[in-house]
């Protein structure tokens, strides 16, 4: 099978710009109170230098951008990855919509920057083993909220809602351990493609599925 062209990252990256703008105002509409974005991964440092340092620039410009417009929603934005090789501007950046935003509460977008799951999981067991080490943890008694202690966001919740676009049936290491339980929404659209009404549908695909199993739709939080 051939492989599906990747988009130029100036185009691919500025549209999806205004879809995240445009899902994160509609969460805000439909009462989703935690949606996370995967904007950069673990895995882009393989791209090519000139995509990497494309892709570094951009984030820290849509933060720029966007931030008041977001935090004039009630947004609080969050960052979770990776420090090492993250450039230092983009870390400053996050961190100063982290604390600009700190005090709004109608919706959480958590940035994941330099982010993989796998990674993530890695740095929680480094943790621990240290903390351990040091005699601060008992190994014996860790359990799996131990583990989640040691996430890079352990008081985010898990996810409800994994929503992915462009046609892949995958999760891309994306937030393995927190979307163990999550219904699976899969779109045909590209991620510049995708807006409110791509989210909507999607919490009533959920709403559909939870009640089927006899639950309740309580605000999903989407990913």
């Amino acid at each position: 099978m051939g492989q599906r062209p990747r988009p130029a990252p100036r185009r691919g990256a500025q549209g999806g710009e205004n879809s995240l703008l445009d899902v994160v105002a509609g969460a805000v509409e439909v009462g989703v109170e935690y949606i996370s974005a995967y904007a950069f991964s673990t895995e882009n440092w393989k791209r090519s230098p000139e995509e990497v340092r494309f892709l570094m620039n951009f984030t820290q410009d849509v933060m720029r951008r966007q931030c008041d417009l977001m935090a004039s929603w009630g947004v609080r934005i969050r960052w979770a990855g990776r420090r090492p090789k993250l450039w230092k501007s983009v870390i400053d950046v996050l961190l100063e919509a982290e604390e600009r935003t700190k005090d709004n509460d109608l919706c959480t977008l958590t940035m994941c920057v330099n982010y993989g799951s796998r990674a993530e999981l890695a740095d929680a067991a480094a943790a621990m083993a240290a903390d351990a080490a040091a005699g601060r943890l008992d190994p014996r008694r860790i359990t799996e909220k131990t583990v989640q202690k040691y996430l890079y966001l352990p008081d985010v919740p898990d996810v409800d809602l994994f929503l992915r676009s462009s046609g892949e049936q995958r999760t891309s290491n994306f937030m393995l351990w927190q979307a163990a339980y999550a219904e699976m929404v899969f779109l045909d659209e590209p991620w510049p493609d995708v807006d409110r009404r791509h989210l909507w549908d999607a919490v009533e695909e959920y709403a559909k599925r939870d009640r089927r199993y006899g639950g309740a739709l309580d605000k999903p939080t989407a990913k």
